[in-house]
C-alpha cells in the first residue's frame, strides 16, 4: 500500500435511556432488558494514532477520572480486535472528554466503539459489520448501540436493536451529581426493588406522534430506585428538574446522571443557567435523529 493513514479523530457520542425496563434474568447473571435509547449531540473526541515500533497501546485522557475503567475499555477494544485480526500494530489513544464519567450516558462504551471502528479503518482490516458487533459485545452490552447511534429500542442485554421513529428533536439538559454510581453495584441491588409499570409500546407511540404526555405516563427506569438507594442525591436532582417545569424527566442507565427533555430551547437554556453554578455537572445538548454524524479528519 503506497499510502496509509496513521491518525484519525472521531466524535464519540453519548446516549440517554429514555426508559429502561428489566424483563428477566439470564443464567449467567445478566439482566434481560427492554430499553428506549436516544443518542445525543454531546460527544467526546477520540484521537488515535499508530505507534510505529511500540510494544503496547497507550490511552490518555484530559479527565483524570478516566484513568481507570473507561480508558481500559479502549485498550480492551484494541486487544479484542487483535485477537480476531492478528495485527502487530499498537496505538496512542487520546480521549478529549465532554461526556461525564460514571453517569449512565455510555461514554466508555461509545469510546470503545469508536476505537474499534478506527482500528478497522486505519489498518484497512475490511471487517464486516457483524464482526465488529461481535467484538463490541465482548467488551460490553452497551457498545453495539454506538455503531447504530440512532433512536432505537433495545432488547436482550442490549445487543438486539431496532430503529424507531422519533417525530421531535428534543433539547436535553443533563445534570449529574458529583458522585457516580457503579453499574455492577446498581444491578446487584436492583432485584430488591419492585419494577415500574413501564409500557415500551406506548412510549414508542408517543415518540412517533410527538405526544409528550403519553411518553411521560409510560416512561421509567427500573434502575432508578436501586441507584437512589446507593446515591440519594439522585432523587434531589430529579425533584429539582421537575420543579423547573419539565415533564420528561428521568435517570439514564444506572445513573447518576439525570435528564430533562423539552422541545423548548428557551426553557432549556434558562434551566441550564440556573444550574450551571451548582455543584452538579451540567450539560445542554440535543437528541440526534439522523444517521450518525461522524466528523472525520486525518491528523498530521
Amino acid at each position: 500500500m503506497l499510502f496509509r493513514k496513521h491518525s484519525l479523530a472521531k466524535k464519540s457520542f453519548a446516549k440517554i435511556n429514555l426508559s429502561l425496563k428489566i424483563v428477566g434474568n439470564r443464567e449467567d447473571g445478566y439482566h434481560l432488558l427492554e430499553m428506549v435509547n436516544l443518542p445525543l449531540t454531546l460527544h467526546d473526541v477520540i484521537e488515535i494514532s499508530i505507534l510505529d515500533g511500540a510494544t503496547d497501546t497507550y490511552v490518555t485522557a484530559d479527565d483524570p477520572a478516566l484513568n481507570g475503567m473507561k480508558s481500559n475499555l479502549c485498550h480492551l477494544a484494541v486487544e479484542e480486535m487483535r485477537n480476531v485480526f492478528h495485527f502487530k500494530e499498537n496505538f496512542l489513544i487520546q480521549i478529549h472528554k465532554e461526556i461525564p464519567f460514571a453517569a449512565g450516558l455510555g461514554g466508555g462504551s461509545s469510546n470503545a466503539a469508536v476505537v474499534i471502528e478506527s482500528v478497522n479503518e486505519l489498518l484497512n482490516l475490511k471487517a464486516t459489520h457483524e464482526q465488529l458487533l461481535e467484538i463490541a459485545l465482548k467488551i460490553g452490552a452497551d457498545v453495539p448501540f454506538f455503531f447504530l447511534n440512532k433512536p432505537a429500542v433495545l432488547t436482550g442485554i442490549g445487543e438486539n436493536m431496532k430503529e424507531i421513529h422519533v417525530k421531535e428533536k428534543y433539547h436535553c439538559l443533563l445534570v449529574k451529581p458529583t458522585q457516580g454510581v457503579s453499574t455492577a453495584e446498581c444491578y446487584k441491588a436492583c432485584d430488591q426493588f419492585k419494577h415500574l409499570p413501564i409500557n415500551t409500546e406506548e412510549i414508542l407511540k408517543g415518540l412517533e406522534e410527538g405526544d409528550d404526555s403519553l411518553i411521560q405516563k409510560n416512561m421509567g427506569n427500573d434502575l432508578e430506585a436501586p441507584a437512589t438507594s446507593i446515591l440519594p442525591e439522585i432523587a434531589i436532582v430529579l425533584k429539582e428538574l421537575t420543579a423547573l417545569g419539565f415533564t420528561l424527566v428521568g435517570m439514564s442507565g444506572s445513573g447518576s446522571c439525570c435528564f430533562a427533555l423539552t422541545t423548548d430551547l428557551k426553557k432549556a437554556k434558562e434551566a441550564y443557567k440556573r444550574l450551571e453554578d451548582s455543584d452538579y455537572t451540567v450539560r445542554l445538548c440535543s437528541t440526534i435523529l439522523m444517521k450518525r454524524p461522524f466528523s472525520l479528519m486525518i491528523l498530521p
